[in-house]
């Protein structure tokens, strides 16, 4: 379920956020639907288990999932906070466009290099 990358500068814990966050905006997880378990997780990745519990506790807090004791953490029903994919990207979207900016990009490269990508998303 998730795509975790520890050379990547952002945290382990935040990738399974913005993955879960993601997930539900996009509609792969719908409420109700449980979660892998933090041991499941963190044996499938070779991540401390802690990591994986503190990402489930923050999104806790954010009100997009639920704990019941004894059960799997489930995807909370929707709420006023819940925020689109296009919300979700704006942030992404911006700091791409600023980017691009800072190295001199015109417009046309920067479609031409976000179609690139698109096309082949494996490459770095």
């Amino acid at each position: 379920m998730f795509v975790l990358n520890p050379h990547l500068p952002t945290p382990i814990y935040r990738q399974i956020q913005d993955q879960v966050r993601r997930l539900i905006a996009g509609g792969q997880l719908a409420p109700g639907d449980a979660l892998p378990s933090v041991r499941d997780i963190a044996e499938a990745h070779a991540v401390n288990p802690m990591t994986i519990s503190k990402a489930y506790s923050l999104l806790e807090a954010e009100g997009l999932l639920l704990r019941q004791r004894g059960k799997p953490m489930t995807v909370a029903a929707p709420s006023a906070h819940h925020r689109s994919p296009q919300q979700q990207l704006a942030p992404l979207l911006t700091d791409l466009i600023m980017a691009a900016r800072q190295l001199g990009l015109t417009d046309a490269e920067l479609q031409a290099a976000l179609m690139t990508a698109l096309q082949n998303p494996s490459q770095e």
